[in-house]
C-alpha cells in the first residue's frame, strides 16, 4: 500500500476555531459527520459567540 501525501488528503474547517484540519485513518468511516478539528472544539463549541469564531 503506497503512503498519501498530506497535501492529497482531503480537508475541512472546523466550526469552532475556523482552522483547516485534514483528514484521519480514525474519521474514515465517518467523515461525513465530522465538524470539529478536535475534542477540545467540539466540546467549546457553544462557549464562544459567533463574531469571535469569525475573528479567528
Amino acid at each position: 500500500m503506497a503512503a498519501h501525501k498530506k497535501s492529497d488528503l482531503p480537508q475541512k474547517i472546523c466550526l469552532t476555531c475556523g482552522r483547516p484540519f485534514a483528514w484521519r485513518k480514525k474519521w474514515e468511516k465517518v467523515w461525513h459527520d465530522v465538524k470539529y478539528c478536535s475534542e477540545r472544539c467540539r466540546r467549546y463549541k457553544k462557549l464562544l459567540p459567533p463574531s469571535e469564531k469569525l475573528a479567528r
